[in-house]
């Protein structure tokens, strides 16, 4: 049929008067307003604690008293017979129908130890909290009420909390089949450092304790789970950031097929690492849904939530380094604990921690000695940024040393250090394979704009008034978007683009926002290459039956392989709409595109066709307009990181990293010495995550880290009594920084693409914590030297700082 007749009939089927569209811009890289945003402020978001089903059920659980006890006898009588009451389950019961929660990262695999863990303890409890007795009722007070009936005799053992005196050879072991208390150990880089450490001019020693803290998100975790005996279909709807890992871990430990398991995670309240899959209670909810019959939920409390913690860690480090400020050589010794073995990939922050040395320096005699070790603290949870805060605060204070040591300054002493822009793609001692970054053009920015020179000045003249002022500097450089052997953290993920008849466009994505805003980003990524507003984008996340299969949230991933995927798959629709536009504008396909909602030709843009037109033509008229084009107008595409190495090289090293995002904090202080306080008198860094999709989410992301970063500076920890139990278990004790002692943050940005990701884009997501931390820790040391005195156990808390001033006042005074 001649072109002309295919003409015609397109104008049988659109309106008579078209409108050209204006000049359009593209979306990617502008400050587009999260889509949902406004929901979100004004609560119409659907939580996972908002969903109800008819019929639904609530569960409460017993958790164990003691650190370290075997379980004797559970008694339910009393229990059961309360008139609400549909269940009660005990471990033991548990385990005859569901087995092990599988790992999300198996320290086994690795020639380490692992332990089976269960949704409720069988045997033995090793850790105060830990899940012992379910209680299933049709309301939650009765439920709580039930649980407080519930008697369980335990016979007690020695427990163990410091993970030092765990790692003696007579202590009390937790599994003993181990004969260890190590769950993990290992070295990343060489075994020079005696040979250089004896030739180079100088040598020091440092310490550093990083105390056990915990992610708080704003909406603690919950899990529904709905089974269907007819259809054999387990529904299962919870705060998970990665619902498809999720359905496997649930279909593992149920012993059902994962087609038989649809997954929903709705929107979430923040994550920040703490809902990655292999919680107990994830599997516990399925099974007593299974049993009585009935959907069942449960909420978790905020006392519950404080039990997770981690990155408690011990770092003994030695460094040679020359008059020139340059570090020849680094060793670190670092010791973890754990607490209790658990299912989720907490031990996996040290191991991070551990392979994430030197930092950006340019240090290739590096060692790291590192042990995972298990106490009877509460198990240990992946959060941001997942490790890679303990190398930066390390190698920071490192630096901070030497600059003191060699009367340098410190931005000097970084500088002299740090990996060059010619010098990348750079391969650190531990193997990862640093894509690019311009580190000295970070420091050029922050101390330019944030006028270093003149605050060194002031806080001259502030000192000689008596004030106690500091200035510190931290650098960050986070690895992102990780791909790790035998597991399902992945570099890579899946997306769907689709245009349905009508002219609308979904975007159905493997990845999940925990809040962050990636699914504005996608539908900006997809509406540049459609040709319509991010608005006109549907973004459809965490949901087993309708997206592809993907990883979720975690490793800063979701724009990097997550917006990567949606780029392909709308590249393939966009092709086919202009491919059905070109026969309809009787043009060259080349000189087609889309924009502004229409199909238009470049040279002329009065030709114009609505997009719904378009898309019309496509699914009615496919076999006149394009019968070599398949319809419909949906593809879906996988994205892939190319820069991962599984195979180990010469040296035996991976490269599990993809990305490598980086960031340069200046921060002042002024410590009260009346007091110990500790105020932020001022904020500033320059960040650099590559391609920016959209700078308003690289800024919240970076907002909410250095507040985070603040917390573990300066207040937050998670303490113990005597006998294991959790002291901080509300926000009156675990003390999170409030809206008054944050300071204004002032943000700078460097673009400095990555060649591998097909975006540009780095991982921005777990960006502004470790940087944030270390400068702020410098800046107290800083503040604090007149005194001639270091801090290096963290938080930096009024009662320490003040504490170490006292000392040196002390000894000041007995020395004169």
């Amino acid at each position: 049929m001649p072109l002309s007749t295919n003409r015609a009939l397109w104008s049988i089927m659109t309106i008579d008067q078209v409108t050209a569209p204006a000049e359009s811009s593209d979306y990617v890289g502008a400050r587009v307003r999260k889509h949902n945003g406004a929901a979100y402020l004004t609560g119409r978001v659907t939580y996972s604690a908002d969903i109800s089903l008819p019929n639904m059920a609530h569960a409460a659980i017993v958790r164990s008293p003691l650190a370290h006890a075997r379980i004797v006898k559970i008694d339910t009588t009393v229990a059961l017979a309360q008139p609400s009451v549909l269940a009660v389950l005990s471990g033991a019961d548990a385990a005859k129908t569901s087995g092990p929660i599988p790992y999300l990262l198996d320290p086994a695999g690795l020639g380490g130890h692992s332990a089976d863990v269960r949704c409720l303890a069988v045997d033995k409890v090793t850790y105060v909290g830990q899940p012992v007795v379910a209680v299933v009722a049709s309301t939650p007070a009765d439920a709580a009420a039930a649980a407080r009936l519930i008697e369980v005799d335990y016979d007690e053992l020695t427990p163990i909390f410091d993970a030092e005196a765990a790692m003696a050879e007579d202590a009390p072991l937790i599994y003993p089949d181990w004969h260890t208390n190590v769950m993990f150990a290992g070295t990343f880089g060489d075994d020079t450092f005696e040979e250089t450490a004896r030739s180079a001019p100088h040598l020091l020693h440092g310490e550093l304790r990083i105390q056990r803290t915990t992610p708080s998100p704003m909406e603690t975790r919950t899990y529904l789970a709905d089974w269907n005996e007819r259809a054999q279909q387990l529904n299962w709807y919870g705060t998970t950031q990665n619902p498809h890992p999720q359905r496997w871990v649930l279909a593992t430990a149920l012993g059902l097929t994962e087609r038989q398991i649809h997954v929903v995670a709705p929107s979430a309240g923040g994550a920040f690492g703490l809902k990655m899959h292999g919680h107990p209670e994830e599997v516990l909810v399925s099974v007593l849904s299974q049993i009585v019959q009935r959907p069942v939920k449960w909420v978790e409390s905020r006392s519950e939530c404080l039990l997770a913690g981690g990155r408690e860690q011990v770092h003994r480090f030695a460094v040679a380094y020359g008059d020139d400020g340059r570090v020849h050589a680094l060793r670190d010794q670092m010791i973890a604990d754990h607490g209790a073995v658990a299912a989720g990939a907490g031990w996996g922050m040290s191991f991070v921690a551990a392979n994430s040395f030197p930092s950006g320096y340019d240090i290739q005699q590096c060692r790291v000695e590192y042990s995972i070790v298990v106490t009877n603290k509460p198990p240990s949870v992946g959060m941001k940024p997942f490790g890679k805060d303990a190398p930066v605060l390390v190698l920071e204070r490192v630096m901070d040393l030497v600059a003191e040591a060699t009367g340098l300054d410190p931005g000097v002493v970084r500088a002299r250090n740090w990996i060059r822009e010619d010098q990348f793609p750079y391969t650190t001692s531990a193997g990862l394979v640093i894509d690019s970054g311009n580190y000295h053009g970070l420091l050029t920015q922050a101390l330019d704009r944030f006028g270093y020179q003149r605050r060194r000045d002031e806080q001259q003249v502030a000192r000689s008034e008596g004030r106690c002022i500091g200035i510190g500097l931290g650098f960050e450089m986070l690895p992102e978007i990780a791909d790790i052997p035998g597991s399902f953290v992945t570099a890579y993920d899946s997306a769907t683009v689709r245009v349905d008849p009508s002219g609308q466009v979904t975007a159905l994505t493997g990845v999940t926002s925990p809040g962050g805003g990636n699914d504005t980003a996608i539908a900006q990524i997809v509406a540049d290459r459609i040709g319509v507003a991010p608005s006109d984008v549907a973004v459809v996340q965490g949901d087993t039956a309708l997206c592809p299969y993907g990883t979720g949230n975690l490793s800063s991933r979701g724009i990097v392989v997550g917006g990567g995927a949606a780029a392909l798959a709308a590249d393939d629709v966009a092709l086919k709409l202009r491919t059905i536009a070109a026969a309809m504008l009787e043009a060259d396909l080349a000189r087609v595109e889309l924009r502004d909602g229409f199909a238009r030709i470049t040279t002329d843009h009065e030709r114009a066709i609505p997009l719904a037109a378009v898309a019309h033509g496509a699914y009615t008229l496919g076999y006149i307009l394009a019968a070599e084009m398949d319809a419909p107008l949906e593809s879906t595409r996988v994205y892939k990181m190319p820069n991962v190495q599984q195979v180990p090289d010469a040296k035996g090293r991976l490269s599990t990293y993809t990305t490598f995002s980086n960031a340069l904090h200046v921060c002042v202080v002024d410590v009260d010495t009346e007091t110990g306080r500790v105020d932020i008198l001022d904020h500033f860094c320059v960040h650099d995550c590559g391609t920016m999709i959209n700078p308003l989410f690289v800024e919240g992301q970076l907002q909410g880290g250095v507040v985070m970063g603040i917390g573990a500076a300066l207040s937050e920890e998670i303490r113990y009594d005597d006998r294991g139990a959790i002291r901080t278990d509300a926000f009156k004790r675990y003390l999170m920084p409030r809206a008054i002692d944050i300071p204004h943050l002032r943000i700078g940005h460097q673009v400095t693409r990555s060649p591998f990701s097909s975006l540009g884009a780095k991982g921005a997501g777990e960006s502004g914590f470790a940087a944030a931390q270390a400068s702020i820790v410098n800046a107290v040391n800083d503040a604090l030297r007149p005194f001639k005195v270091g801090l290096n156990v963290l938080p930096l808390t009024p009662p320490r700082v003040l504490a170490a001033i006292r000392e040196a006042t002390r000894t000041a005074g007995a020395v004169g």
